[in-house]
């Protein structure tokens, strides 16, 4: 049966279209639509199921990015301390299988992959993360392979970033910031201590923060004690290149609700953060993945099993 035939490809499709909409409620939206215009279809002339899915669901997440952009709102002035504390959910979803969608690609991959435009998002997502060959993308985007290759290449280039430090420093640094996250999510306040210089000074936004709350705290006990009470943000958080340095991003349902940025001491402490929540200041940063994002699965998607293009595995070389 035609059914049994698409239910088949379901999970993939839906990991496709995840990845290119960051969205959950988004990418269910794109798979059914991808059913029902198979619905439409006389499925004798579709020499390669598989194909023609990746296809039609592609087009249909390139079309729903570019609507996104074109009518992208305009959030100046929005408070997002309540939203981070409890994120709102698609109708019929539960937050464990939000959370764990979001964290299996990696929120600040979501997040990156949200600051390209359309036809970057959807090359680099096929190439980069299931392996598509750039002559099966690019009339998905209108361009020649060797215009899409350099889609992709531009892609690539933004979601690693650029290192503002030597890459030893950025490593030292990348584990206090993990530590600072994993000793905030336990709501350790003396492991978060331990990472935190005696004259650390924490600065926010107001849409950061709860009624009440100070702008500017210093010294290491108010910033610990500070920091603690908010474990349930730590949830949504993870450490990214922020403006070449090792920061973070609060990604509630993968989408950008806070950035940090991290300054540290001679000593390697913590010195300072701001938290970042003004929508222009967000657009303003330079953000990308720490981890280069390995093509065919690796890391940022299963390749195994890939949508295949007519006449292929879907399993292409990262230059291909």
């Amino acid at each position: 049966m035609l059914a049994e035939r698409f239910e088949a490809h379901r999970a993939l499709l839906h990991a496709v279209a995840f990845r290119m909409l960051g969205s959950a409620g988004e990418a269910e939206d794109a798979v059914q639509e991808t059913w029902l215009r198979l619905g439409r279809t006389d499925v004798r002339e579709v020499a390669n199921l598989p194909g023609w899915l990746r296809t039609v669901l592609s087009r249909i997440c390139l079309d729903m990015l570019r609507s996104r952009a074109a009518r992208r709102e305009d959030l100046t002035g929005r408070h997002v301390f309540d939203e981070v504390e409890a994120p709102a959910q698609a109708p019929g979803a539960r937050p464990e299988d939000e959370a764990l969608r979001a964290d299996a690609v990696g929120r600040a991959l979501l997040v990156v992959l949200d600051t390209l435009d359309p036809d970057e998002r959807v090359t680099f997502v096929l190439h980069d993360m299931f392996a598509v060959p750039f002559d099966r993308i690019a009339p998905l985007v209108d361009r020649t392979p060797a215009t899409t290759k350099k889609l992709a290449s531009r892609a690539r280039r933004k979601v690693r970033g650029t290192p503002a430090v030597p890459a030893d420093e950025l490593a030292r640094r990348r584990r206090v910031v993990a530590a600072f996250l994993s000793a905030m999510r336990a709501g350790d306040l003396d492991a978060i201590l331990a990472v935190l210089a005696p004259d650390v000074v924490r600065r926010a936004d107001p849409a950061a923060l709860a009624p009440g709350m100070a702008a500017e705290v210093r010294g290491a006990r108010r910033v610990a004690e500070g920091t603690a009470l908010l474990a349930r943000r730590a949830r949504y958080a993870e450490p990214a290149l922020v403006d070449g340095r090792v920061g973070i991003v609060v990604a509630p349902r993968g989408r950008l609700a806070l950035a940090l940025t991290v300054s540290f001491g001679e000593d390697g402490l913590i010195s300072g953060y701001d938290v970042i929540a003004d929508p222009d200041r967000l657009r303003r940063l330079d953000l990308a993945v720490l981890d280069p994002v390995a093509p065919h699965g690796t890391a940022g998607g299963p390749a195994a099993g890939a949508l295949p293009g007519p006449g292929g595995t879907g399993r292409g070389r990262p230059d291909s």
